[in-house]
């Protein structure tokens, strides 16, 4: 059984994901958000590193994935969130993680089949696939979409791998 936790960064909410890959299913263990509101930034980044390392003590996760920065509408938004999401990196890079990293429209593609697809769909594709009572909150379904998308896409890369090999003994 392989646990993957998946982050969607944020500089005042990140959400985090944990999903456990069990044969063929992926199975939910946990999701939350880490909300750090709107004190001083670097403090925000304080708390966004210290929370993540607390994530991965306790849930032990074997392999990370997480949303890749996008040009925000604006320069200082698409700022804070590279060191927020570099306050995640370091967090789970200092326990010795791999780290395996995805834009937003690869997860989307991977959730709903459409790479440009809204949160509701996300959102519900997630509470479908890991058969939730409710859908989760957004930036918790968003990172919980990180992590699904790991799982398929690492799965995809194994079937490649070996058709390949396949490929080249007929040779």
């Amino acid at each position: 059984m392989s646990r993957i936790l998946g982050i969607d960064p944020g500089s005042r909410i990140t959400g985090f994901g944990i999903i456990e890959r069990d044969g063929p299913r992926s199975v939910y263990v946990a999701s939350g958000c880490i909300r750090v509101g709107g004190g001083e930034f670097t403090g925000r980044l304080k708390s966004i590193f210290e929370e993540l390392r607390e994530v991965v003590a306790v849930y032990r996760p074997r392999h990370v994935a997480i949303e890749r920065v996008f040009m925000a509408r604006n320069a200082d938004s698409a700022l804070k969130l590279g060191q927020a999401r570099g306050a995640a990196l370091c967090a789970v890079l200092m326990e010795g993680l791999t780290v395996s990293e995805y834009t937003p429209a690869e997860i989307k593609q991977a959730m709903v089949g459409n790479g440009r697809a809204g949160k509701a769909q996300v959102q519900h594709m997630v509470q479908a696939l890991l058969k939730l009572p409710a859908p989760p909150q957004a930036d918790a379904a968003d990172a919980l979409a990180v992590a699904l998308c790991h799982v398929h896409t690492a799965h995809t890369l194994q079937h490649l791998t070996v058709a390949q090999a396949l490929a080249r003994r007929r040779r």
